[in-house]
């Protein structure tokens, strides 16, 4: 049990531990952890003598701080790190010593919490992949034919993706209107979100080498939550044949916190059957995902609970596949699972399959009505999971909030 007071039962308690980067103050930046409504700066801990890490936590000649070092050191380090945090905050021989570091969470501003070196997007659920065949191609086979095959992906861009909080303006390009015989150019008008879970990268390989599934934790340090912004008029008029690249590289935006993989042990649950069977390289010695809750709230309105656990292809399978044709990694890559959702409507990760292509609008509690963004709107995406002993991990939230068209 942690000293740090209300921290038990937050969803931010000794369990969980999330690593960010903060400004406090006039104080600069800081790398730290969360416990409970208060943030630990990790390089202060280090300099009263109560952490050593090696100065991975300590900005170095003017460098801003990033968890990037902290990253690339590796499973061992990340073990030891977390072991000694978990030590200090619940003996309370230590607690006269690190109480006044802790500064309030409200009090500070998030930023990037790491330098994002690649980002990859996959399209992983087969609900998500059904949903948006039958709207964009009815009366054909919703899935394509490779795509119980291998993890679809696409490679994004790193440069634009952006903390939590961070205003998105609402891009411009080309886009076909209905029933047009030629484009036009203007601000996107059917514009959308992809509640998704990201994957951060610390140990990075060799190029030509491959990342064998079993080999995940060794490479991935932890979680985000993830919205990845989608244009879908400008996509649907670009994508064909190479995919996404305008309707999706303007804005994607990562909570604050990163979850370690560490914190999750109790929330691995054994992943969907896939049929066919897949290919050797693919293949988990065990096969598992995390049972991770996610909420989609669009201006204060609840709209959708879409469940990580259903989807088709595993974060170790996405890695693997990433790695397979000796494609390096780096640290501070960041992978997406794709677009998450279930089932049913009120858990799809989308608001293209909320509101079925647009046809069939979503209510909101103050009575207004939406198909996709408007300028003003909001969303944040929050997600939970199960705890060991019984307790909850609350995920750092997403949000960004809608501007208008420069």
């Amino acid at each position: 049990m942690t000293w740090v007071p209300g921290a038990a039962g937050s969803g931010y308690g000794v369990e969980h531990l999330p690593y960010g980067v903060f400004g406090y103050g006039a104080d600069g930046e800081h790398v730290g952890v969360r416990i409970g409504d208060r943030a630990l700066p990790l390089d202060r801990l280090e300099q009263a003598g109560l952490l050593d890490a090696g100065g991975v936590f300590s900005p170095d000649g003017g460098r801003m701080a990033s968890l990037n070092p902290f990253l690339a050191a590796g499973p061992d380090v990340w073990a030891a790190v977390r072991d000694r945090l978990t030590e200090l905050l619940t003996d309370p021989a230590y607690r006269d010593r690190v109480e006044p570091l802790l500064v309030p969470v409200a009090d500070i501003r998030p930023r990037l919490p790491f330098a994002v070196a690649d980002y990859v997007d996959f399209y992983s659920s087969e609900h998500h992949a059904g949903n948006v065949g039958q709207i964009f191609r009815p009366g054909q086979p919703p899935l394509p034919p490779n795509w119980r095959h291998l993890p679809i992906g696409y490679h994004g861009r790193a440069g634009t993706v952006v903390v939590s909080g961070t205003e998105v303006r609402r891009p411009c390009g080309q886009r076909r209107p209905p029933g047009a015989g030629q484009p036009v150019y203007g601000p996107s008008v059917r514009l959308d979100i992809e509640a998704e879970v990201g994957f951060v990268v610390g140990v990075p390989t060799a190029l030509g080498t491959r990342v064998t599934a079993d080999d995940f934790a060794r490479h991935v340090f932890g979680v985000v939550l993830l919205n990845d912004w989608s244009a879908r008029d400008i996509q649907a008029w670009e994508y064909q044949p190479l995919g996404p690249f305008l309707g999706k590289s303007f804005a994607t935006s990562i909570s604050a916190w990163v979850t370690p993989l560490a914190a999750l042990s109790a929330a691995r649950v054994p992943a969907p059957p896939q049929d066919p069977p897949v290919l050797d390289y693919l293949r988990e010695s065990e096969r598992f995902t995390y049972d991770l809750s996610l909420e989609v709230e669009w201006n204060g309105t609840v709209v959708s609970r879409p469940p990580f656990a259903t989807l088709y292809w595993t974060p170790a399978q996405q890695l693997a596949h990433m790695t397979v044709n000796g494609a390096s990694l780096r640290t501070g890559d960041l992978y997406a699972s794709g677009t998450v959702s279930g089932p049913s409507r009120d858990q799809t990760g989308s608001f293209l399959e909320l509101s079925w292509g647009g046809t069939e609008p979503v209510t909101l509690s103050d009575g207004s009505q939406r198909t996709f963004l408007e300028d003003g709107d909001t969303v944040t995406i929050r997600a939970a999971a199960p705890g060991p002993q019984g307790t909850t991990i609350s995920f750092g939230e997403v949000t960004g909030r809608i501007a208008t068209a420069r």
